[in-house]
């Protein structure tokens, strides 16, 4: 359930209690001391003459709750700001305007709630109502709530004085109106013999757990995080987060720990002096907290675990999800007492059935000892009738007797024939036995032919199904057959065409092998000539280092009488011509060996590649 669901509870109320006449349609000006008290506690701007605007094509006349409904919506919900307004001080206003008209009680009577009881009772009501106008709450709300206030006053609820009121069919299928409710509160039924104020105090702790959010509430020693003193503080927990204030009156707000899926919570041992500890972590803090007893301990670690795991899945109230789980639980016991009923119905049906097909049995069995006696009556009759044709038939045998003495003569005659016929009788019937008998030999004959010329012809038929099989397979037998042989034909051209290309293929490798035979001679008789010319240049090399050693310093020079042959100096043009002729040469013979050299490689590569060897350097 949302705010703005929760807010059009209220206004709901509001709304009904203008509606004196009760037609369902309250006047503009009333309307608009309602929308502006409305923008005043919801903390919104409001626009006096939106309201004239929007009913501009209206009559005079007085608007109805749907004709509000859009102005309500655009004009003051939709501007609405979660957390920017107190809702109890919407609720109060609705309901001083409601309670004006609806909750008229006796100010003498000992056991009427006083107003602020009433009011938060109407607050649990409303918050405990079914989405659906005319507000109402179903039996099992009225009897959760009444439990909840009746644990909080540490009495055990009794709904026996209640089972007449619950049991009605109106409350059963209508639910119970809040009016209806307080009245029942006031009547004293559960809190005969209960002070007021322990029945205040009862009913503000359910209004605070209920409408408020409050998980749970009550003193505890907190350490604190700077002194690391321990102080006795009085703690708030809601789903969104645990307050502590200096007293339980809750005016001086000392701190408050925002709960989220990053918290946990965690027992502690007791020290410094303290025991039942534990305490809640944050993801910045740590607060460090201690109970009364173990008992405190658990209830709170549980309330704020419960708390946290509101948080985590997305839930603003645990008392709110509560009441769908329940309405949930409702549904599906009315689905299953559909079902039993259905079930019910079914049942009832084949009783009815049974009982019907019971009662046509009962009428069978009437109308058979009907039949009954209709058959006695009939065999009675059919007796008399017996009875006089016998007494008939005794009177013709008689005349039959005096007849027989007068026909002895007669039969003794008539036996001498008869013996006769009876002889021939007896021939006759070996004749017929005769004849049968070839009779049955014919028949079991024609029935023999009959079973031989329908296995027969199943014989044929069969002999005809594998004559067709066998002339498919010889036609698929000739197919493969053509088949197999253009096959060969063409593997055979293949071959041949193979055949041609490998004798080519020989062909190219005999020339390719007199090449490389050719070539590998080619390299012997070059790799001889390298030699010879690689030794040739050693020698030039060794008579041009004679010739080139030049004349070092402080040597004589020879005379010309001690002497073979004249050194020639540097000017000397025959000696620069010899030099120069001799570095040529030399650059010439060192190039060529450069040359030989690098044709040698080649042609030992060549040739170690022709024999299919590897070069390796």
């Amino acid at each position: 359930m949302d705010l703005r669901s929760e807010l059009l509870k209220s206004i709901w109320y509001g709304f009904t209690a203008l509606d004196l006449e009760k037609s369902g349609k309250v006047s503009k000006s009333q309307l608009k001391v309602l929308s502006h008290n409305l923008c005043t506690v919801l903390c919104i701007p409001h626009d006096p003459v939106a309201l004239e605007e929007h009913f501009r094509d209206d009559d005079d006349g007085p608007v109805s709750s749907q004709g509000y409904m859009p102005y309500l919506n655009k004009y003051i919900l939709d501007k609405v700001v979660e957390g920017s307004f107190i809702k109890e001080n919407v609720d109060e206003l609705c309901w001083t305007l409601t309670a004006k008209k609806n909750y008229q009680t006796d100010k003498t009577s000992s056991t009427v709630l006083p107003e602020k009881d009433a009011f938060r009772l109407w607050c649990l009501f409303n918050f405990l109502s079914e989405d659906k106008y005319p507000l109402v709450m179903v039996p099992d709300e009225v009897e959760y709530l009444l439990k909840k206030v009746c644990m909080a006053m540490s009495i055990e609820f009794n709904c026996v004085e209640l089972e007449d009121f619950f049991s009605q069919d109106s409350v059963q299928q209508t639910g119970i109106t809040v009016w209806v409710f307080l009245e029942m509160m006031n009547s004293g039924k559960i809190t005969r013999g209960i002070d007021k104020s322990i029945t205040s105090m009862a009913i503000e702790e359910v209004y605070r757990e209920i409408v408020g959010d409050v998980l749970k509430e009550g003193y505890l020693w907190k350490k604190g995080q700077l002194r690391r003193n321990w102080k006795e503080r009085w703690f708030t927990l809601r789903p969104s987060n645990l307050s502590y204030y200096t007293g339980e009156d809750r005016k001086e707000c000392q701190g408050s720990i925002v709960l989220d899926g990053n918290c946990c919570v965690e027992v502690l041992p007791d020290r410094d002096g303290k025991r039942c500890m534990f305490c809640l972590k944050t993801i910045s803090k740590t607060y460090e907290m201690s109970a009364s007893d173990t008992k405190q301990r658990q209830e709170w670690t549980t309330a704020i675990q419960t708390a946290i795991r509101l948080h985590v899945e997305g839930k603003n109230s645990l008392h709110k999800d509560l009441k769908l789980k329940r309405r949930e639980q409702r549904e599906q016991r009315e689905k299953r007492r559909q079902a039993k009923e259905e079930e019910l119905q079914r049942l009832r049906a084949l009783q009815e059935e049974r009982e019907r097909k019971l009662a046509e049995l009962e009428l069978l069995k009437e109308a058979q000892k009907q039949a009954q006696a209709l058959l006695e009556q009939d065999e009675q009759r059919r007796r008399q009738q017996h009875e006089q044709l016998q007494r008939a038939l005794e009177v013709q045998l008689r005349e039959a007797e005096e007849a027989r003495v007068s026909m002895q003569a007669e039969m003794a005659l008539k036996e001498e024939e008869a013996e006769r016929q009876r002889k021939r009788i007896q021939e006759l019937e070996e004749m017929q036995r005769r004849l049968e008998e070839a009779l049955q030999q014919e028949i079991k004959a024609r029935l023999d032919e009959e079973a031989f010329r329908l296995a027969q012809a199943g014989l044929l038929a069969e002999e005809e199904e594998k004559m067709k099989a066998l002339m498919s397979l010889q036609e698929e037998q000739e197919e493969y057959i053509l088949k197999t042989q253009k096959e060969k034909q063409e593997l055979k051209q293949e071959m041949e065409a193979k055949s041609r290309e490998l004798e080519e293929a020989q062909r190219q490798l005999e020339d390719v092998r007199a090449n490389r035979h050719r070539v590998d001679q080619d390299v012997v008789a070059a790799q001889r000539k390298l030699r010879q010319a690689s030794t040739n240049v050693k020698h030039w090399n060794v008579q041009m280092n004679r010739l080139m050693r030049p004349i070092g310093p402080g040597e004589k020079r020879p005379s010309l009488g001690s002497s073979f042959f004249q050194v020639p100096t540097q000017r000397d043009p025959g000696l620069r011509l010899r030099r120069r002729s001799g570095s040529e040469d030399q650059d010439e013979e060192s190039k060529e060996n450069v040359d030989n050299r690098a044709g040698c490689d080649m042609e030992k590569r060549h040739s170690h590649a022709s024999n299919g060897d590897m070069d390796i350097p």
